[in-house]
């Protein structure tokens, strides 16, 4: 059968995997990131809920009959199916249903949802027990893509420890910790190594939790950083995100031995009780005891925060600012809270006035001019700031300030929208 796997604007890691689980049972596949196929049946990757709003993706689907979706969008699949005119989509982990859905449809298989007769059917999804696979399907043009540095990120685990209410992971791939073996991803990355794939990223939500039995398998993590080092060189591999509670210094001196020395924790607050409302199960002492351990152990830190979230007051923001002061991290990002379906930040917000969430407020304060919302703001401000709280400050260039207005804004307007598409389908989403 003619298979073309569609993962627009980026090469989801998952569609790679499907790729090669259909290639395997003797399909013709061809895996792309532009929207378009030789018109046969499409499988189609989604990771964001705006790319439920995307015309051309919308109109894609449209103008086919044999398209199925996948990815995390599938946690509300009433919403992609009110959106998209797919056939099916698959609500959980696709690997052991995908080539019984394409070859005999969704009827009686678990974790997929399809219209029939004016409704929407859905069975509840089955996790995979192993998450060893046969080798990915790698696409031509993979090796030149960028995502933040790497060509592509792998998964060397599925699930999370955390209940961060903003967070999908696990929503959908539950707390518990399921490991591939570190032969299968030795023999993944050799393969991508060979098809011109120079620099790999490790994902899965915390990359300590590789090996997780009851503790952190360290052991498991270090073997796992040397062997991947060994292939590609330390220089082009990058295990970024990490939670400070699941961090020491066997962890973190692998990091600096095998990686090119990066970490980049979830700080998301400088206040206490705002890391209580995301339900981030650290407090600040723990944020700042983790990147102080990272620094003396010549790591570089980088650092995510969430601004805008419900019921963050000025005082609140007030002390975020000041503890990336002091933390001088050596980048930051910063992102306004967004409602992702399937998790509890979602539900909450659906549930508040409009006039309550900093992402409605008019900014009054100094950026009045600019015409931002008070989350808008924020994301500002703490982006300029971070550019002065850095071991090497950096003066502002007009440049920049621009870059991080557009950006600011961009965030604002797109989480707009997606609040409006969740006020659509709340029924489903509460």
């Amino acid at each position: 059968m003619m298979i073309d796997i569609v993962s627009p604007g980026t090469y989801t890691y998952g569609s790679l995997v499907l790729g090669g689980v259909l290639r395997d049972r003797g399909h013709d596949i061809k895996i792309t990131s532009k929207l378009q196929s030789r018109g046969g049946t499409v499988l189609l990757s989604l990771f964001s809920t705006l790319q439920l709003l995307d015309p051309e993706i919308r109109q894609f689907v449209a103008a086919r009959q044999n398209v199925y979706v996948g990815g995390p969008v599938g946690l509300c699949p009433e919403m992609v199916l009110g959106e998209l005119d797919a056939r099916a989509v698959v609500t959980g982990e696709g690997e052991d249903i995908i080539a019984d859905l394409v070859e005999s449809g969704p009827h009686g298989l678990p974790g997929v949802a399809f219209r029939q007769k004016g409704r929407i059917e859905k069975s509840p999804p089955r996790p995979i027990k192993s998450l060893d696979h046969v080798l990915p399907f790698i696409p031509d043009d993979l090796c030149r893509q960028n995502i933040r540095g790497a060509n592509v990120y792998i998964e060397t685990h599925r699930g999370c420890l955390g209940s961060c209410s903003f967070c999908q992971v696990p929503r959908f791939f539950g707390r518990s910790i399921r490991s591939r073996s570190i032969e299968n991803i030795v023999a993944e990355v050799r393969e991508m190594k060979r098809r011109g794939i120079s620099r790999v990223a490790i994902s899965g939500g915390t990359g300590s939790l590789f090996g997780y039995r009851n503790k952190v398998n360290r052991e498991a993590f270090v073997q796992m950083l040397r062997s991947l080092s060994l292939i590609l060189g330390k220089r082009n591999l990058s295990v970024p995100d990490m939670r400070v509670d699941l961090v020491d210094e066997t962890v973190l001196q692998a990091v600096r031995d095998y990686t090119i020395g990066w970490v980049f924790f979830g700080l998301e607050s400088g206040s206490d009780a705002m890391l209580k409302a995301m339900r981030k199960g650290v407090t600040v002492e723990d944020n700042r005891k983790a990147i102080e351990l990272a620094r003396s152990l010549g790591v570089k830190v980088g650092g995510s925060f969430i601004v805008g979230y419900p019921g963050e007051s000025r005082e609140d923001f007030e002390e975020t600012m000041r503890f990336a002061e002091e933390a001088m991290l050596d980048d930051i990002f910063v992102s306004i809270a967004e409602p992702i379906p399937g998790t509890p930040l979602a539900s909450q917000i659906l549930q508040m006035p409009s006039e309550e969430l900093p992402l409605y407020q008019e900014h009054r304060g100094e950026y009045k001019a600019l015409k931002l919302t008070e989350a808008e703001a924020r994301c500002f401000e703490l982006m300029l700031h971070g550019d002065s709280c850095k071991p090497v400050p950096r003066a502002t260039s007009n440049e920049q300030y621009d870059a991080y207005l557009c950006e600011a804004k961009g965030q604002g307007r797109d989480i707009k929208r997606v609040m409006t598409l969740l006020q659509k389908y709340r029924e489903f989403l509460l």
